[in-house]
């Protein structure tokens, strides 16, 4: 694979492996994007998780509060973050909302001005984030596993769904499972995509698996959501993702959890069986 240039803005020594930060110019979004690698000790040609991270968050959040580097370096996983969108870029409205504009991309390439072009986060993460760290990292790039959280479980989901043979794991807390059907994903889905809701259906879950053929010979997917989580009712419907799991045979372990809440204390919870289902497809 060609050289990709990038930038360390930090690196720090993690249970034998490396937690690093780096920059680098991305040309799905035209901007300079940051990202996250932890490196496991010994890593030559390591199975790949890919994380993406929630509303606000960045490419630090999950490499500082989840605590999934110790279990990853018995593993032997690398553990890939990366920002939620560009930064800075001085556009209209973009630091109006924190659930819409800077750190809200939901993983999406959106059509409309003025987020057309910089705000194309499924086109950063399939293309130029993969291609940054196979070229740099000991990496094994025909083993690679996404999951994600809130608008990142959301992204998880549709990504992983539509690309296949990319991703031979997939897994999700507390998803926006259908955000077609709630106010979160109205909101992102209009700015980005613009009022033409026939265009909003490639970035659902539940529709994609829904309509999804030979669902019952993918990978499984877990999925763990808090039942304690103020988001549950109104925007993340983990019960139309069920349905649509049913209608199409696609294997789904869904686990709800009673006290958790929608944070990072319920992510650090469970985030070893989460490595732990990926290794499983990734290494076996």
């Amino acid at each position: 694979m060609t050289t990709q240039p990038f930038e360390t803005l930090a690196e720090h020594r993690c249970f034998g492996g490396v937690q690093g930060f780096y920059r680098h110019q991305s040309h799905a979004t035209g901007t300079p994007m940051k990202f996250g690698v932890f490196t496991p000790p010994g890593a030559k040609k390591a199975p790949t998780l890919y994380y993406l991270a929630g509303l606000t968050c960045t490419e630090e959040t999950f490499a500082i509060k989840a605590g999934a580097q110790a279990l990853a370096a018995e593993l032997g996983l690398a553990l890939v973050t990366c920002d939620t969108t560009p930064r800075d870029l001085g556009l209209p409205g973009e630091t109006d909302s924190w659930d819409f504009g800077a750190g809200a991309g939901f993983y999406l390439d959106a059509t409309q001005a003025p987020w057309a072009g910089p705000y194309a986060m499924e086109s950063y993460v399939l293309k130029d984030l993969r291609a940054v760290v196979q070229a740099n990292f000991p990496v094994d790039p025909q083993s690679e596993g996404l999951f994600g959280h809130s608008m990142g479980g959301h992204g998880a989901l549709t990504l992983g769904v539509k690309n296949p043979g990319i991703f031979s794991s997939l897994s999700a807390f507390s998803p926006i499972s259908a955000p077609t059907r709630c106010p979160w994903g109205h909101k992102a889905f209009t700015g980005y995509l613009g009022p033409d809701q026939k265009t909003w259906a490639n970035y659902d879950a539940s529709l994609l698996i829904e309509n999804l053929s030979g669902a019952s010979s993918r990978p499984a997917l877990l999925v763990d959501q808090g039942l304690a989580d103020k988001f549950l009712g109104p925007q993340l419907h983990p019960h139309l993702l069920e349905e649509a799991c049913q209608k199409s045979g696609y294997p789904l372990t869904l686990r709800r959890h009673d006290g958790y809440d929608h944070g990072y204390f319920f992510i650090a919870s469970f985030v070893a069986d989460h490595l732990r289902h990926h290794a499983k497809a990734l290494k076996g």
